[in-house]
C-alpha cells in the first residue's frame, strides 16, 4: 500500500517560535495537525564541539505531496542556521484519521 502521508520532525529554540511555526502552518493549509513537545534535550555535535540545549519539537502531521513546500517554509522562518527537518512516512493508520489529513490540505 503506497504511503500519502507523513510525519516530520523539527526543533525549535523556545515555545515562542514553535506554536508560531506550528500556527502559520496550520493556517496556511501546509499541515493538518501539529504537536509541540516541550522540554526536550538534544545532545550533539556542532562545530566540532558537543552541545547540549533544552528545545521544543515540532510533530507535523501531512501529506507527502507538500514536504517540499513544508521544507522551504521552515528553512526561511527557522532561526537555526542548520535546522532539523526530518520526514519519515506513515506506513499505517487509522484510515479515518488519515482522510481528515487530507481533508485539511488545500491551498488557497
Amino acid at each position: 500500500m503506497p504511503s500519502y502521508h507523513q510525519i516530520i520532525f523539527c526543533t525549535f529554540p523556545d515555545k515562542e517560535i514553535a506554536e508560531s511555526i506550528a500556527h502559520l502552518l496550520v493556517n496556511a493549509h501546509l499541515a493538518a495537525c501539529i504537536n509541540i513537545l516541550p522540554n526536550i534535550t538534544s545532545v550533539y555535535r556542532w562545530q566540532d564541539q558537543i552541545k547540549s540545549t533544552q528545545e521544543y519539537i515540532l510533530i507535523i502531521k501531512a501529506r507527502k505531496t507538500y514536504y517540499e513546500r513544508i521544507e522551504t517554509f521552515l528553512k526561511n522562518h527557522h532561526p537555526y542556521e542548520l535546522p532539523e527537518i526530518i520526514a519519515v512516512s506513515i506506513e499505517n493508520g487509522l484510515p479515518e484519521y488519515l482522510r481528515w489529513i487530507d481533508s485539511c490540505h488545500f491551498i488557497k
